[in-house]
């Protein structure tokens, strides 16, 4: 059983002040595989002090020196690829092909602020006046368990990339994850302080963060609760806050869709990372005329969806993290049924032939409409729900219906017609007949998906601060 015992504070892997000990578990088997000591608030000012040490010499430095900096996090990183993939299949149960993409994500994350740092304009004329960018200071970067070295990665080096330092809290269910980044990032040799990574609780470490005046940005990926009470708490010492939110993501099938060929697309936009998405297409708005059909095509097709060991590299869907999300996503099935929506394929329980692990029925269900709860709410699982539409403005005001606005997919056969829909959909990034991701271009959410970008040039200006200089020297 693995025991990770230190956190990272000034260049040095450190025994935390916290006492406690928190158990990870593998969620295949529900054994208890390791466990973390946890940092506390004083490990967290520690961590905050370090950062703040080390923020004016990393803001003086050029752009050359943290692209070479950025490049020795790439090489370490990359290199530790296969522990990444043993770690995430271990601790976070993702199948075999997710794994592997999760375990090569850190560091692609990591080129492509390279890439952004490269071409950034930190300087600009405007009439006479010179504006420069200039980094704002500590940044507290929380991540999230569904995909936490990629998430810490991402925030680190588009930080780094900008002048600021950081403090990271990251999931402490995913504290083998962390261990090897650390380890990574420890090697690239940075400067002490830089970067500082404190294992803790959201509550304790996180609440720290929040508060902290030291603290002059917060980066957050999680949930919709906790990303509001962490813009109410930073707003006490003015903080800048970028919120990677919930969601409850529409997947618009359009009445020329061909839906034999599309129903690959609509379940993995589903189904991926298990359910355990933000972005996942969970609303599924199909023609009412077509309903009855999408219906047959889509039980069919579950069928073959497989849900199990995620070391099996046929399995699709992967276990819930934990037992409590576990229970979390037994009560939607239950609370759908409810709700009179009907059961097309899955339900309660287990996979037949699965006495223990967290898995979940790959679930779906039909003749919804967008009132109930599994149509409104974040399930965070295996769990679809078809709601039936009328006309193509009924579809986009289903779509547009949510407290979530962070992603959306449009399938049909007219381009035009995919893109007129796609437009008028209240979300921050729409795809339209893939699933395809582009690192360029800015990611997050509107309403409650939550507050600012990342990715490209737009992640990089949320680490920045603008200033005006005008006036000649006498």
């Amino acid at each position: 059983m693995q025991r990770i015992e230190h956190i990272y504070i000034n260049g040095e892997f450190v025994t935390p002040h916290g006492q406690e000990w928190f158990d990870l578990h593998n969620p295949s088997t529900e054994e208890v595989i390791g466990q973390v000591r946890l940092g506390d608030a004083q490990d967290a000012q520690r961590a905050i002090a370090a950062a703040q040490a080390a923020f004016p010499a990393w803001s003086r430095t050029t752009r050359e020196e943290r692209i070479a900096a950025l490049q020795r996090m790439h090489a370490a990183v990359a290199a530790r690829e296969d522990a990444l993939m043993e770690a995430i299949l271990a601790e976070y149960g993702a199948p075999l092909v997710r794994g592997r993409w999760m375990a090569t994500y850190p560091a692609d994350v990591i080129v492509q602020a390279i890439d952004a740092l490269k071409s950034f304009a930190f300087e600009e004329q405007a009439g006479a006046a010179t504006v420069i960018q200039t980094p704002v200071g500590v940044a507290g970067l929380i991540t999230p368990w569904n995909s936490n070295a990629g998430f810490i990665c991402n925030k680190l080096a588009t930080a780094l990339a900008a002048g600021c330092t950081a403090v990271i809290k990251p999931s402490e269910m995913s504290a083998m994850q962390t261990q090897i980044v650390a380890e990574a990032l420890h090697e690239a040799g940075l400067p002490p302080g830089v970067f500082n990574i404190v294992n803790g609780r959201g509550d304790v470490v996180g609440e720290e963060i929040a508060r902290n005046p030291g603290i002059a940005k917060i980066s957050f990926t999680g949930s919709s609760a906790v990303g509001q009470h962490l813009l109410v708490t930073g707003a006490a010492t003015m903080k800048r806050v970028t919120l990677e939110l919930g969601g409850k993501s529409p997947t618009v099938v359009l009445d020329d869709a061909d839906f034999a060929a599309i129903m690959p697309l609509v379940l993995h936009a589903g189904f991926m990372n298990s359910g355990q998405a933000c972005i996942a297409g969970t609303r599924i708005l199909v023609p009412r005329s077509r309903l009855a059909e999408f219906e047959q095509i889509a039980k069919e097709a579950v069928s073959h969806i497989q849900s199990g060991d995620p070391r099996n590299a046929d399995t699709d869907i992967g276990p819930m993290v934990s037992q409590k999300q576990w229970e979390r996503v037994q009560d939607y099935i239950r609370i759908g049924q409810e709700e009179g929506a009907i059961l097309l394929a899955g339900g309660e329980g287990r996979p037949a032939g699965l006495r223990s692990g967290w898995f979940v029925k790959p679930t779906v269900f039909t003749r919804a409409n967008n009132q109930m709860r599994i149509a409104r709410e974040e399930i965070f699982g295996p769990v679809l729900t078809i709601v039936p539409y009328k006309d193509e403005a009924d579809a986009i005001a289903i779509a547009n219906d949510t407290l979530y606005g962070l992603s959306a997919l449009v399938l049909g056969k007219n381009r035009d017609s995919c893109e007129r829909v796609a437009r008028q959909i209240d979300s921050g990034r729409v795809l339209i007949n893939t699933l395809a991701h582009e690192p360029r271009a800015p990611f997050g959410g509107f309403k409650h998906s939550g507050l600012g970008r990342e990715m490209g040039k737009w992640g990089m200006s949320a680490y920045l601060e603008t200033k005006t200089l005008l006036g000649n020297a006498n």
